[in-house]
């Protein structure tokens, strides 16, 4: 184990555009960061509870104690307007006029919700209708939704995208990428375009395989209080209800419509596939309890010598899901590796540039909120920026540090995007270390982190880590660590810290982000994407604004 606390390590990288000695990174920071915000004490610091206000206090003061200064015009904090709905009195949603009626019973079968900021949901023989993965991709020639009217109707929706099982990955692996998922995948995006199609309800269909995670995760996720931004209009341009139903169930749901659900499935993965009325109408409601109230960023920020307008953005984000469905007694979702450990790597790198001394552009470090609600936290600094995303040079966010022990490899997610790939590379070929193929592609791992909030804006973000190829123990023993993690801790209380995680491959991961963050702040460079990448055109854009 390596010491906890170096001044400095014998560790000089040559670069193509400096040679860098790299302040250690704190282990004993990581390690109590870490410790201190999983706590019970913190409740799961679920956004707008008084995990929060314990959150946000104790951040600023390391913030502070690190030498960096408050980031936003002066203050620590971003407000971030939120509403929080909770479900209640949720009736068993039932499905009418088939073999037999279909009962879905809450938590077990379905999990149901809504974005309206309504008091009462009520859905009353509301049409099924199959729209297969509910995609609509003019660029790719594929509409699930041609030809029909799904006003006042809930559609039933499968999860990830028709090629998921694909083995490889890449454009020429099928029309959406193969094996790595495409937005097309996610369910926030189903649950959109429903909603633009008009549709009273939208149901996505579980499935573990593709899904990448299990239903207890769903379960956690879509019970309890769940946030939204507070914006005009209260989001009643949305669905009525939306939500999941366990596999079995789906399967259930169709044979009662006369329907093979494997073979309507498998259909849905062909260019051409048109909806399937089921025949069967949909009832069920609930209310919900309305809090309105404020969630916050925390904004730190170490001014730059010459450029301070410009800026190197690091992020991760402080939430996670507060109290939730127990296990064996405990109801709390501590988010100890999600995401405590970023957030620790967030203090431990505001640490090591505060002791490295100020660098030519500002650097920020921002901690942001409701990242587990769908990336609100960033999705509002992204949209309402502290600094102008067109002088915001480009970054790193921290999702999950590695606590398994130092690894052979790196794995990029979402890889062949931007140009901060090509300032990977040698760092890494320093340590020794590969860039390995993502391991679950079909996650949509690019799609589900904060990244995502600031590359859609145009602003370049690395999401990256160790891969599963461990020093000690190689690939069989990470695949075997990342899966007993998946299944027994993601989104449960399970996920709690431990005091013998080996933190060496977080200390890896963590050099290599302070080398590239450190190039980007003591340089003159502007990181593109690649001309294939679908946010070039924005970033051309906001940067030619601030010319």
């Amino acid at each position: 184990m390596r010491s906890l606390l170096v001044s400095f390590l014998a560790l000089t990288v040559a670069t193509p555009a400096l040679a860098q000695t790299v302040p250690a990174i704190s282990v004993d920071t990581l390690k109590t960061v870490t410790e201190v915000l999983s706590s019970d004490a913190f409740e799961g610091r679920a956004p707008t509870t008084a995990g929060e206000e314990k959150t946000i206090d104790y951040l600023i003061k390391r913030f502070s104690a690190a030498g960096l200064k408050p980031g936003n015009k002066g203050q620590w904090t971003q407000d971030v307007p939120m509403v929080e709905l909770t479900a209640k009195n949720v009736t068993p949603f039932t499905a009418t006029g088939g073999k037999a009626p279909v009962t879905f019973n809450y938590r077990t079968d379905m999990v149901v919700g809504t974005y309206r900021v309504v008091p009462q949901v009520s859905l009353k023989d509301s049409d099924l209708v199959f729209v297969g993965y509910g995609i609509n991709a003019p660029e790719k020639g594929w509409n699930d939704y041609a030809g029909l009217d799904v006003k006042g109707k809930t559609v039933v929706i499968l999860v990830n995208d028709p090629d998921w099982e694909v083995k490889e990955a890449g454009a020429a692996a099928g029309p959406f990428e193969g094996r790595a998922m495409t937005y097309y995948g996610r369910w926030t995006y189903k649950f959109e375009e429903a909603a633009r199609q008009g549709a009273a309800g939208a149901i996505i269909v579980h499935d573990t395989a593709p899904a990448a995670y299990g239903w207890s995760v769903v379960q956690s996720s879509w019970t309890g209080p769940q946030y939204g931004l507070d914006e005009a209009g209260n989001h009643m341009d949305q669905s009525q209800v939306i939500g999941w139903i366990q596999l079995p169930k789906a399967k259930e749901l169709f044979a009662a419509a006369g329907k093979d659900f494997d073979q309507l499935s498998a259909a849905a993965k062909q260019k051409g596939f048109r909806a399937v009325p089921l025949g069967l109408k949909l009832s069920g409601s609930f209310s919900n309890d309305i809090k309105r109230s404020t969630s916050k960023n925390v904004v730190a920020v170490l001014p730059g010598t010459q450029a301070p307008d410009e800026v190197v953005l690091y992020s991760a984000h402080w939430d996670h899901l507060g109290r939730c469905d127990a296990v064996d007694g405990d109801d709390i979702c501590n988010g100890a590796a999600d995401n405590a450990t970023g957030t620790a790597g967030l203090v431990a790198m505001a640490e090591a540039f505060a002791k490295a001394g100020p660098a030519r552009r500002s650097v920020a470090f921002v901690a942001v909120t409701a990242e587990e609600s769908g990336l609100l936290g960033s999705r509002y600094y992204a949209e309402n920026p502290v600094y102008p995303l067109g002088k915001t040079v480009g970054g790193v966010n921290m999702d999950v540090l590695n606590v398994l022990g130092a690894t052979k490899d790196f794995e990029i997610t979402g890889a062949g995007k931007s140009e901060l790939e090509d300032m990977v590379k040698p760092l890494l070929a320093a340590q020794g270390r590969r860039v390995s193929p993502e391991s679950a592609p079909q996650a949509g791992g690019y799609y589900r982190s904060d990244h995502f909030s600031f590359a859609k804006l145009g602003v370049p973000m690395l999401s990256a880590g160790s891969g599963e190829d461990l020093v000690n123990g190689g690939v069989l023993a990470g695949k075997a660590a990342a899966k007993d993690y998946n299944v027994k801790r993601y989104h449960g209380p399970k996920d709690e810290y431990d005091p013998n995680w080996n933190w060496d491959g977080a200390l890896q991961d963590m050099t290599i982000y302070y080398q590239l963050g450190r190039q980007l702040a003591d340089g003159t460079m502007w990181p593109n994407w690649y001309p294939t990448a679908e946010f070039k055109a924005i970033r051309d854009a906001s940067r030619q604004e601030t010319k």
